[in-house]
């Protein structure tokens, strides 16, 4: 399929189509054989989890549709490997978690600040009042710097389990390692994630001038 027929286009969720794992199973078979057309059809199924769960874990960033592009692109090559050990869902979202993972430690070594009140304005209702908006936008910004603050495979883990509810071994099929492993992560995530908020509220209530500004501490080159 070309670039052009897959492209999303514009931050807004996109509209898909729903159906159950057996047209998803006759689908697959058909996109392993390389009909387009089927392709298609498993592309605008999937296309919301994936541009949802994709923005949960790196945010609304102006790369984000590139990167829905390149997962479903590593699906369309990986499909003739694909031998239905595993819902097609996990198989999918598997390469989701992965290429979330891959750009959130390209930008944490980087250390790059992606968000901006553009982007986060995606995520307000444009409907609410100008005060609510920019309360709205600053409450995000600063839990997207959390998150900023920690590693890849503890913020996929956070947001697997504790933002999206996943029970613990479901989110260890999409992003590996074993329950005990993501459990301990999100713990660590917690933890760090508690450090930050911590450091927020310091910094608050620091004087503005002189001395008593405190400096943040970058935590992301903590280990893993």
């Amino acid at each position: 399929m070309s670039g052009r027929s897959m492209r999303v286009r514009g931050p807004s969720r996109p509209r898909v189509t729903t159906g159950d794992a057996g047209d998803d199973a006759r689908l697959v078979a058909g996109a392993a054989a390389r009909d387009r057309q089927m392709f298609a059809e498993l592309y605008h199924r999937h296309l919301d989890s994936v541009f949802a769960r994709l923005t949960r874990m790196i945010g609304p960033v102006p790369e984000r549709d590139d990167l829905i592009q390149h997962i479903f692109l590593d699906v369309h090559r990986a499909l003739p490997r694909f031998r239905g050990d595993a819902a097609f869902s996990t198989f999918l979202h598997r390469i989701v978690v992965n290429v979330a993972c891959e750009h959130l430690e390209r930008r944490r070594r980087a250390r790059t600040q992606p968000i901006d009140e553009e982007q986060l304005d995606t995520l307000i209702d444009p409907a609410d009042s100008p005060e609510n908006r920019a309360r709205q936008r600053q409450e995000l910004a600063r839990a997207w710097r959390r998150l900023e603050s920690l590693s890849p495979k503890r913020r996929v883990a956070f947001v697997l389990v504790v933002i999206e509810g996943l029970a613990l071994h479901e989110a260890a099929a999409l992003a590996g390692g074993s329950p005990d492993a993501v459990k301990q992560r999100v713990v660590e995530a917690r933890r760090d994630l508690a450090r930050s908020r911590a450091e927020d509220e310091a910094h608050d209530e620091a004087p503005t001038g002189g001395r008593g500004r405190q400096r943040r501490r970058d935590p992301r080159g903590e280990g893993p």
